[in-house]
């Protein structure tokens, strides 16, 4: 199964993976982690926190709410840097990105 984020590249990764499991998808119920909605966290850029990642679909009603969400928790976490997302569409999202815990959640088997 594809892990879209590497926690070992950096030490905040980690730390933000986590708190990004607390904004969760409002129509599936499962968190943006578990989904495997984000592909990247990038703490390179003094100051700032880029996050790449997608939504389940391009026509997502509640797409900005999660971009939102992702700002919030990260600005909370990470005071002193800026959350920045990006969102792509390549790779498109499918059901093989979802976590065992989000496979569990969606009772996929």
């Amino acid at each position: 199964m594809k892990q879209p984020v590497n926690a070992q590249a950096d030490p905040g990764v980690e730390q933000a993976l986590k708190v990004l499991k607390q904004v969760m998808d409002p129509e599936l119920f499962v968190n943006i982690i578990d989904l495997g909605l984000v592909y990247g966290i990038d703490f390179s850029e003094p100051g700032k926190i880029t996050v790449t990642m997608t939504l389940s679909t391009p026509h997502c009603p509640l797409g900005e709410a999660i971009k939102n969400g992702v700002c919030n928790v990260l600005s909370a976490a990470f005071p002193n840097r800026v959350a920045e997302v990006t969102i792509v569409w390549e790779p498109a999202w499918s059901v093989e990105m979802l976590t065992e815990e989000g496979r569990r959640q969606l009772n996929f088997s």
